[in-house]
């Protein structure tokens, strides 16, 4: 199923009077007000952006300058440090831009939430993917971008089964990998075709042409600076440029969706399926609770290194709040549902979110008829 214009987008339940999303707000809203703080970035988000940037920076010019070439493990470590450097860039400090819950300055916001078009992505294909489809549509099939895979993985009980699905736990994490290869190459074009014949690209009002024009150059400065350049002065092989940046892309990959998959694609989630009305019988908020899963809330290095995504219960319920206030705010949301008798699904670690996830790609691969609660 594909969005199109002629199709009505799906229609969640009325929230209804002194709503669980009512409630987690006014509370929400109290907290902030009592501690008369902004909900956006703080001095320490700052510095933190600082930081995500000289991870991806420092080594690129180290490349560039040729100071990697003097041994070429250190050279690919280099790479792989940007890998990690888009991971940090793209969930701490993008990731809050596009959303608009960095600065209370749309100026800044979109600045750095263009940051992803120098890092090979298209921020406008992002914020249509991201902001409007999956934070909407969470879990729902033929909205939700983030749960398709072009066939390859079926990561809903709702999908088609396909026999070699079996062994996609297994082969997973390799397309997990290559997925950022794809996003910086073709995925791009196709969502500008795809997002315009269904109506989605006048949200960011600009035309197919236009938003093709400026792709293309996007595309054209990444390729220079990230390939033409170091080819030019890294002072390496050409093929070791090559694989660098495959190793780069790789890396990135792989550590956005084991952020990004275990927090939706989990036996707990409900994927429903709306009815001939279009409409899903739970209320939007209460839909978020049902498909979305923390992990790892005891750890503040990994909340800090991947922008606060390990509260995503907080981040889809509050998408304009910075990620530096969820670990503050997940105490009352977690509160809250259980006042209104709703689950608040928690992996207490990364590992185990992970390793979950292994799970429920197992079970969608053998066609078992996964629980809906």
């Amino acid at each position: 199923m594909a969005i199109t214009a002629a199709k009505p987008l799906v229609k969640f339940a009325p929230k209804g009077v002194d709503s669980f999303y009512d409630t987690v707000k006014a509370r929400v809203d109290r907290y902030f007000a009592d501690k008369k703080i902004a909900r956006s970035a703080n001095n320490s988000m700052r510095v933190k952006a600082v930081v995500m940037f000289a991870i991806y920076f420092v080594p690129y010019i180290a490349i560039v300058s040729s100071l990697a070439s003097a041994s070429i493990w250190l050279y690919y470590a280099c790479w792989v440090l940007m890998g990690l450097g888009i991971v940090g860039i793209g969930t701490s400090v993008m990731h809050d831009s596009n959303h608009g819950s960095y600065s209370n300055n749309k100026l800044v916001n979109d600045l750095f939430g263009g940051v992803l078009n120098i890092l090979g992505g298209y921020s406008r294909n992002w914020r249509i993917q991201h902001n409007i489809l999956h934070h909407t549509y969470t879990n729902l099939d033929g909205l939700d971008e983030d749960i398709e895979a072009g066939g390859l993985l079926r990561m809903t009980p709702n999908a088609p089964y396909k026999k070699f699905h079996k062994y996609q736990h297994l082969y997973a994490w390799f397309l997990y990998m290559i997925m950022n290869l794809f996003w910086v190459t073709v995925k791009d074009f196709r969502q500008i075709l795809r997002y315009d014949k269904n109506g989605l690209l006048k949200k960011e009002k600009v035309t197919k042409s236009q938003a093709i024009l400026e792709l293309s150059l996007y595309k054209v400065i990444y390729v220079a600076y990230v390939i033409v350049l170091p080819l030019i002065f890294s002072g390496v092989a050409w093929y070791h440029v090559v694989f660098g940046f495959i190793a780069m892309q790789m890396m990135a990959g792989l550590g956005l969706a084991c952020i990004f998959q275990p927090a939706h694609v989990m036996e707990t989630s409900t994927f429903p399926v709306p009815g001939a009305d279009r409409k899903v019988e739970d209320s939007w908020a209460i839909h978020q609770l049902l498909n979305t899963t923390n992990f790892s809330p005891d750890s503040k290095i990994t909340a800090w290194f991947i922008g606060g995504l390990n509260y995503q219960i907080e981040h889809h319920l509050f998408p304009q709040v910075c990620h530096i206030h969820y670990s503050r705010i997940a105490p009352i949301v977690e509160k809250t549902a259980k006042e209104y008798g709703l689950p608040y699904n928690v992996q207490k670690t990364f590992a185990q979110a992970i390793w979950e996830h292994g799970k429920m790609l197992r079970a969608l691969g053998r066609g078992n008829s996964v629980s809906l609660q």
